[in-house]
C-alpha cells in the first residue's frame, strides 16, 4: 500500500490535472454544477454495482470516477468564490470531530447503537430542526424508507424485538386485501411495503441490496429463457404462461448446474 506522502502527492496530482481539464479541455470547461448532477448519480450507481459483485477492480475504477465528481464540484466552487477543496475536507473533519466526542472528547459510550444515538442528538445542535431532515428527497423509495426507520431508531423509536415487527407485517397485509377502494389499497400496499422494509432492517438485512440481487437474478434467468428458446426455435411472444414455465425451469436448472 502507498504511504501517506504518496496519497498526498497522488491527490495533489489529481487538483492539478482538474486545473488543466477546466482550462484546456472544451468539454471540462462547459460543465457546471447542473449538468455535473445527472452524470454524478449514473457513477454513484456504477460504483453500487461494483460493490454488490465485490469486484474490487471495479470498485478501485468506480470511486475513482465518483472522486472526479467531488473535485470538479469543489473547482467550479472555488471559481465561484464560494469554496475550495481545502474548505470541504476542513468542514468535513471538523463535523467528523464534534460528532465523535468518544473519540476527541470525554463521552463514553458503550456500543455502536450509542454511537448513533449520540449523533442524531450531536446532529440537531447543529441546527437541525428534525431527526429526518437530512433524508433526502430524491432518494429510491425503499433506500429512503430504510434510512427513516434507521433515523428514528436513534432517538428510540423502534420496535423492540423483530418479531414485533414481523407482526407488523402480517397487519398490514391484513389491511391490504380487506381494502377495496383502488387508492386507499395503494396506500395499504406502501404500508406493507415499510413494516417489510422495517423487518428486514431489524434482522439486519438490507432490502435495497436484496431486491438488487433479485432483479439480477431474474435478468439472467431470462436472457437464458430467451437463448434456450432460439436454440428449440421458439418464440416466447407466442408461447403460453406454461410453455414458458418449462423453459424458466430449464434455466434454473442450467443455473445450478453451473454453481
Amino acid at each position: 500500500m502507498n504511504t501517506k506522502e504518496e496519497k498526498l502527492e497522488a491527490f495533489g496530482r489529481l487538483l492539478d490535472i482538474m486545473d488543466d481539464l477546466r482550462e484546456k479541455c472544451p468539454w471540462d470547461q462547459k460543465q457546471t454544477l447542473q449538468t455535473l448532477r445527472q452524470l454524478t448519480i449514473e457513477e454513484t450507481y456504477e460504483l453500487s454495482d461494483a460493490l454488490l459483485q465485490e469486484d474490487l477492480v471495479e470498485i478501485k475504477k468506480e470511486l475513482g470516477d465518483v472522486l472526479l465528481h467531488l473535485v470538479f464540484y469543489s473547482k467550479i466552487g472555488s471559481e465561484k468564490g464560494s469554496f475550495d477543496i481545502a474548505d470541504v475536507i476542513n468542514s468535513l473533519n471538523e463535523k467528523l470531530i464534534f460528532r465523535h466526542p468518544h473519540i476527541y472528547g470525554d463521552t463514553v459510550v458503550k456500543d455502536e447503537e450509542e454511537v448513533k444515538r449520540n449523533w442524531e442528538k450531536l446532529k440537531l445542535k447543529e441546527g437541525n430542526t428534525s431527526i429526518l431532515g437530512g433524508v433526502p428527497k430524491g432518494l429510491p423509495s425503499i433506500v429512503k424508507a430504510f434510512r427513516i426507520q434507521d433515523k428514528v431508531k436513534g432517538i428510540g423509536f423502534e420496535f423492540d424485538h423483530p418479531e414485533d415487527a414481523w407482526q407488523k407485517v402480517e397487519e398490514e397485509i391484513k389491511e391490504f386485501h380487506e381494502e377495496t377502494d383502488i387508492e386507499k389499497k395503494e396506500v395499504e400496499l406502501g404500508d406493507v411495503f415499510f413494516s417489510l422494509i422495517n423487518y428486514a432492517r431489524m434482522t439486519g438485512l438490507n432490502p435495497d441490496t436484496a431486491l438488487e440481487k433479485t432483479n439480477n437474478k431474474f435478468i439472467s434467468r431470462f436472457k437464458k429463457m430467451e437463448v434456450l428458446a432460439t436454440a428449440e426455435n421458439l418464440n416466447l411472444a407466442t408461447m403460453s404462461l406454461e410453455e414458458m414455465d418449462v423453459l424458466w425451469e430449464k434455466a434454473k436448472l442450467s443455473e445450478k448446474s453451473q454453481g
